[in-house]
């Protein structure tokens, strides 16, 4: 059994996405102000092989601009403008703005595994992220870097022995669907840290409450200021 937690640790889902545009330098700043330990960032590469920030595999919805990230330029990218007038962040600027205030949750869209590392290696923060990504690639992710921390989705109760016999993660990531107790049971047996989604309706303080007692060790979500305030009072945050 794992010892009772004294902290829980707070992701702040594509920044603080609420008040600023997701996946964007002011919002993530805002995470770090409202006291999130890691904000969260999609990973996508251009068409030149430059690795910058967007959930979608288009630029649509979230910039003035339309088309694939994949089949865009660097320079096209960023001649965008978000929806907050900002523009589109680089991975590294998105790691430097992080690099002593807090960690980095990279959620690894679409990027060579050796380019994600060389990036991290540039900014050093290496040791200040966990990667979030499929089964294969986090593997590949190992294999060129046996210390980085992955944290692959547990899925399913035989996914998550396969994680365990495998990969041997620190942390497993936890969906709406996959909070299950029998899930939860085999990844607490192999002795990784839970980090759990609570986003849409399961973003309040009884579901945030209810992931605590179930030993999540991390919590994503879309009110990081709610969330460290919730956690705060009782004890389990700094």
């Amino acid at each position: 059994m794992k010892p009772l937690l004294l902290a829980v640790v707070v992701i702040a889902h594509r920044g603080e996405h609420i008040h600023h545009t997701e996946n964007t330098l002011a919002a993530f700043q805002a995470a770090l102000d409202a006291g999130a330990d890691y904000y969260e960032v999609d990973v996508r590469t251009t068409s030149d092989g430059k690795l910058v920030l967007m959930h979608d595999a288009t630029v649509d919805r979230t910039t003035n601009g339309k088309g694939a990230v994949a089949e865009m330029s660097f320079d096209q990218v960023r001649a965008l403008r978000t929806k907050d007038g900002s523009g589109v962040p680089t991975f590294e600027e998105a790691l430097s703005l992080a690099r002593g205030h807090g960690g980095v949750y990279v959620d690894v869209k679409r990027a060579a595994a050796a380019d994600l590392l060389a990036a991290l290696d540039r900014q050093k923060m290496t040791d200040h992220v966990v990667v979030y990504g499929g089964f294969d690639y986090l593997r590949q992710l190992q294999s060129l870097r046996p210390s980085i921390k992955v944290m692959p989705e547990s899925v399913s109760v035989a996914m998550t022995r396969k994680i365990v016999e495998e990969l041997k993660p620190k942390v497993i990531a936890f969906s709406a669907r996959d909070w299950t107790d029998d899930i939860i049971a085999v990844a607490r047996a192999g002795g990784a840290d839970l980090y759990v989604d609570r986003l849409g309706s399961a973003d309040n303080p009884a579901a945030w409450q209810d992931a605590i007692h179930r030993g999540a060790a991390g919590i994503q979500t879309d009110k990081p200021g709610e969330l460290v305030r919730f956690l705060r009072a009782k004890g389990l945050h700094r």
